[in-house]
């Protein structure tokens, strides 16, 4: 869906924002708006972290604000890719007990939890106003990427948590 040359240079820049002296929250903001921005069916891009037993939103790009803040571990879509460690691809929403609505123009979302080693720092929350909008190919980058940030969330020290935990560990 997104060609690989640009996501090469997006990776790249990934490096380079991980790599500098801004820190992990101002990284996630460029983030999220660098995704929104160049990828046109990422309609809303989100980044949660671990905090102890839920999920708090650190940034976000979209048309408006989601009213989940906080998701519970093992609450909806995200809380699940949390729980477990693993993407959670889901080509239509409707369709899926697990979701959480917080658009009514959501059609598909792609979460990738943000993993370091066993442990997972967070998640980045994609949705699509496009039924099956994700593809293997976006779970690919998006995974790379979030490779990235578990790096620097690991080096910085944040809290994350073994995926089948019942609670955080730092």
């Amino acid at each position: 869906m997104a060609d690989a040359e640009k996501q090469r240079e997006t990776l790249a820049l990934v490096d380079q924002w991980t790599a500098s002296n801004r820190s992990y929250r101002e990284v996630c903001d460029e983030v999220v708006r660098h995704l929104r921005a160049s990828y046109p069916h990422y309609n809303w891009v989100g980044i949660y972290m671990v905090e102890g037993d839920v999920l708090r939103l650190w940034a976000w790009d979209g048309p408006q604000a989601t009213q989940h803040t906080e998701i519970p571990l093992h609450a909806g879509v995200c809380g699940w890719a949390a729980s477990t460690g693993q993407i959670a691809n889901v080509p239509d929403v409707s369709r899926d007990p697990r979701y959480l609505q917080c658009f009514l123009n959501t059609r598909s979302e792609l979460v990738v939890p943000i993993r370091h080693g066993d442990m997972v720092y967070g998640e980045i929350d994609i949705d699509s106003d496009q039924l099956a909008a994700f593809d293997a190919t976006d779970e690919q980058f998006l995974s790379a990427l979030c490779e990235r940030l578990g790096a620097r969330a690991a080096a910085e020290g944040l809290p994350g948590r073994a995926p089948g935990s019942p609670g955080a560990a730092s």
